[in-house]
């Protein structure tokens, strides 16, 4: 049946309903159904009668409007049932009038009847298009029926005064999830609520019911905002509430910041927000000037213009970082913190110098020396037991997504960002078949292709299929700069990594047994890179290949897992101290303390075998020079170890003899030199805790 026709424009007064014009469509849409339409021109009348002026209804309270007050007393102008039972005509004169209908009155009302197969077309509403809506939603994966798509158009068509679907934007989705925050937050929001429920739920809270309600609304908003992306409709990606990733241009100064001051700060986040890829870095940035002028304004408050600021003030400013106490958890703040907060403030202060500011101050304040020394960790690996254990409880993980994410961690050492934006195109084979794997730029921007093992690419490549089922429209990626489909996708939206890897690992380590004293879990998503960068090391991989597959920048960060895994370090501590042997000799000390630099570790590493003497070993490298002292027992370079005792004292047996064969001789300088070196090598020995006394027969001819 054919719709009526639309007026076209608002008039400066809304008005009711023409009683021919309803009386007609009436009669058209419900042929057949004399009680229908009795009932229908019966609930009209009556709400004309007593509502002849329109706008006197939408002036009206909410209460009154929605016929709430059926406790009040005879001629006290509160009429049971009549606006409730007149909806259907307040439906007509919206989309048929164009009258918009205000949020309140929208979100206390049902609309179930409204795409109704014999009302919908005379309204207006294209029902093909709604069936494609519920088929696409099902495509994506939404099981919970047409009433989580019909809840919000309803109420968006009805609220904006228009039938065409078509026509609803980001703009109204994002409008009308505030109307449901603002709706929520009032007094009357309560009573509807109760008035709504209290048949099923007699002692429930108010407060609790209304807020169940904005979730509930929020969320069905959110799932219609999520099916209009992926059918093109709406541009704008989906976030959870309708929240945007626009909330991080907001500047850091407030309206009490003195014009002088906000000036430059905003200017110069301006510029980075222009230049930068990366969001978080200027809301970090962001982040730290709230920071610093919230100081300088209870601090410092006779302070207007930021080219009066001092080193003197900076210096007040790194003290109160300092002494400050974390209301959070009541302990000091962290360097990682304070780090984070003056980092931004000293490439503010060296970048606006540099440039000739006029507003700030003329020279940096602040410098590389002020910042806090962070200490330099090494990588936590998963020990072998656990790892074992915790891959066996990831496997039993019932979640396919959270499952082969976990899979992936452990087998291709990739950050957990670089996991959730993997495309679908990911996953390919080398010439022989076996699996590798291509992540996406990331941290580094720059893609690389690594192998994978073929239990993370079996898992990888049916999410892979489920993905390519659901159809989710690609999405914008800031880091690739181009529209990518994701395979961690459910309901046409990405996984977030809390649901991924944090609540995954929290299930496995319980499960594993991997929990401390107070039941949280021991390991981390960030552990398994370090474990698989701990075993290439271990495996004998060269730097350059530890660079390739976990996508380090520099040399200097995959070398860090090359000496945690030497092997020289290894051989030797298994032949000097797991075999109960000690070190002894001058360089000994700068052995065991880790004092050697880069070259001399790189030298021994690949020459170690050159640098055995008789007794010991020579530290000296050659760019050096060679060795011009002959009493190598005392040089700086020396050092020996328990595998050489033996022979120590073989030449102790020797010496002793050389001792009294020139004093037999006559000869004191010879006596005194051979004297000088038995006393030498007997302090070796006893570094060594070896015995120096009873030579052996065998020990003093070898």
């Amino acid at each position: 049946m054919k719709a009526l026709a639309a007026v076209p424009d608002l008039p400066d007064r809304r008005r009711h309903a023409p009683r021919e014009e309803y009386t007609a469509w009436v009669r058209a849409t419900f042929a057949g159904t004399r009680g229908t339409i009795s009932s229908r021109l019966f609930f009209y009348n009556r709400f004309v009668q007593h509502w002849p002026d329109l706008e006197d209804w939408f002036a009206a309270p909410l209460l009154d409007r929605l016929d709430l007050h059926a406790d009040a007393p005879a001629g006290s102008g509160k009429h049971v049932g009549i606006s409730h039972e007149a909806g259907s005509y307040l439906a007509y004169l919206s989309l048929i009038h164009r009258i918009p209908m205000d949020a309140d009155w929208v979100l206390a009302r049902n609309f179930d009847s409204l795409f109704n197969p014999r009302v919908a077309p005379t309204l207006g509403m294209n029902l093909d298009l709604v069936d494609a809506l519920d088929e696409r939603q099902r495509q994506l994966g939404y099981r919970s029926g047409r009433s989580l798509l019909t809840w919000g158009l309803a109420r968006l068509i009805l609220w904006k005064g228009d039938p065409d679907i078509t026509a609803i934007t980001y703009d109204d989705l994002a409008a009308f999830g505030e109307e449901i925050r603002r709706w929520c937050a009032m007094p009357e929001a309560r009573t509807i609520r109760a008035a709504h429920v209290h048949r099923n739920r007699r002692d429930s809270d108010p407060a609790t019911l209304t807020a169940e309600f904005e979730r509930a609304c929020l969320s069905r908003l959110h799932g219609l905002h999520v099916l209009l992306f992926n059918t093109g409709q709406v541009k704008e990606p989906p976030f959870h509430g309708l929240k945007t990733c626009e909330l991080w241009r907001e500047e850091p100064t407030s309206p009490d910041t003195p014009p002088a001051i906000a000036a430059p700060v905003n200017r110069w986040l301006s510029g980075r927000l222009q230049t930068t890829d990366r969001a978080e870095s200027v809301r970090n940035c962001r982040d730290a000037f709230r920071y610093f002028l919230r100081w300088l304004a209870q601090d410092v408050p006779e302070l207007t213009n930021l080219a009066e600021l001092t080193r003197a003030h900076i210096e007040d400013f790194l003290t109160h970082q300092h002494e400050r106490i974390n209301p959070r958890n009541g302990r000091p703040l962290s360097a990682r913190t304070r780090y984070t907060y003056i980092s931004p403030l000293l490439q503010f202060f060296r970048e606006t110098s540099q440039w000739g500011w006029t507003d700030v101050p003329a020279r940096p304040l602040l410098g590389r020396s002020d910042l806090p020394k962070l200490p330099s960790r090494l990588p936590r690996f998963i020990p072998r037991d656990e790892l074992e254990r915790l891959m066996q409880a990831v496997e039993d993980l019932e979640d396919p997504h959270q499952r082969t994410a976990l899979l992936l961690l452990r087998w291709s050492g990739a950050r957990r960002g670089e996991i959730a934006r993997l495309p679908i195109d990911c996953l390919d084979a080398y010439p022989d078949g076996y699996p590798r794997l291509r992540i996406p730029v990331g941290k580094t921007y720059t893609e690389r292709m690594i192998p994978l093992h073929p239990q993370a690419a079996d898992a990888l490549r049916s999410l892979i299929e489920t993905a390519k089922a659901g159809n989710a429209a690609a999405r914008h990626d800031p880091w690739a700069q181009r529209p990518v489909r994701y395979v961690f996708m459910r309901r046409g939206k990405p996984m977030g990594r809390q649901f991924l890897f944090a609540d995954a690992l929290e299930v496995a380590c319980r499960k594993a047994g991997l929990v401390d004293g107070d039941g949280n879990p021991t390991v981390t998503a960030h552990r398994f890179r370090h474990t698989v960068g701990t075993q290439l090391a271990e495996g004998g991989a060269q730097i350059q290949t530890i660079m390739a597959i976990l996508g380090h920048r520099n040399a200097q960060m995959s070398a860090t897992y090359s000496h945690i895994s030497d092997p020289v370090l290894k051989e030797q501590y298994e032949k000097v101290i797991a075999a109960g042997g000690r070190l002894a000799g001058p360089a000994a000390e700068a052995l065991l303390a880790n004092q050697l630099d880069e070259q001399t570790v790189h030298w021994l590493r690949t020459n170690f075998f050159k640098t055995e003497l008789e007794l010991g070993h020579c530290l000296r490298t050659p760019a050096e020079g060679p060795c011009e002292c002959d009493l190598y027992l005392r040089c700086s370079k020396f050092f020996t170890t328990s595998e050489y005792a033996p022979r120590l004292r073989a030449r102790l047996g020797r010496e002793l003899q050389l001792v009294q064969d020139a004093t037999e001789r006559g000869w004191p300088r010879e006596v005194e030199r051979h004297t000088a070196i038995i006393a030498r090598i007997k302090e070796l020995l006893a570094e060594l805790a070896e015995p120096t006394e009873e030579l052996t027969d065998t020990e003093t001819c070898s």
